[in-house]
């Protein structure tokens, strides 16, 4: 072999190494079935409340629960490392005023404002680092491996999961 084609083949070798470790960047569409994915991902704002009508507890229910705790999810992607934009929804905040375990939603205000997004819309997070409680207002990327897995919390049911998750902040 030619060395040109060692140095060609050298580099191909490692440049496929190093794309092997660096997570798949995806959507939040990308985490529903593609028969689910030509919906809207975000509700639609409802500005005139009167437009609303009366509303019955007892025929309504509870407005904080959760729609869809157990959406259908997308299998394949189990054991992928990904890489994922989204807010944070604290889980708990430690004695420093960090937040280590989260829910990863698409828009701020998701399970708090209710209802909760689908399961499929929702995951369950530990990062391996403490995320300051006063910077939770801005979006962050939150790469590591998904499992597949439904996590339930006192604020809504995740349909994945990413344990030692590395998080940074998302820049515009």
């Amino acid at each position: 072999m030619k060395p040109a084609l060692y140095l060609i083949a050298g580099i191909l070798l490692l440049s496929g190494s190093a794309l092997a470790g660096m997570p798949m960047e995806i959507g939040w569409a990308e985490l529903l079935p593609p028969e689910l994915r030509d919906r809207p991902l975000m509700p639609e704002p409802v500005h005139d409340l009167s437009a609303l009508g009366e509303f019955d507890d007892e025929l309504l229910g509870d407005p904080a629960l959760q729609l869809e705790p157990a959406a259908p999810v997308v299998a394949e992607l189990d054991g992928r490392h990904i890489r994922l934009p989204g807010y944070i929804v604290p889980l708990g905040i430690t004695e420093a005023m960090e937040v280590e375990e989260f829910l990863l939603v698409p828009w701020f205000g998701a399970c708090i404002h209710v209802p909760p997004p689908p399961s499929n819309q929702i995951v369950h997070v530990r990062s391996t680092s403490g995320i300051p409680l006063d910077a939770l207002y801005q979006p962050f990327w939150i790469s590591g491996e998904v499992r597949v897995e439904q996590v339930e919390s006192e604020m809504a049911t995740a349909g994945y999961r990413i344990s030692a998750a590395s998080v940074e902040p998302y820049l515009y």
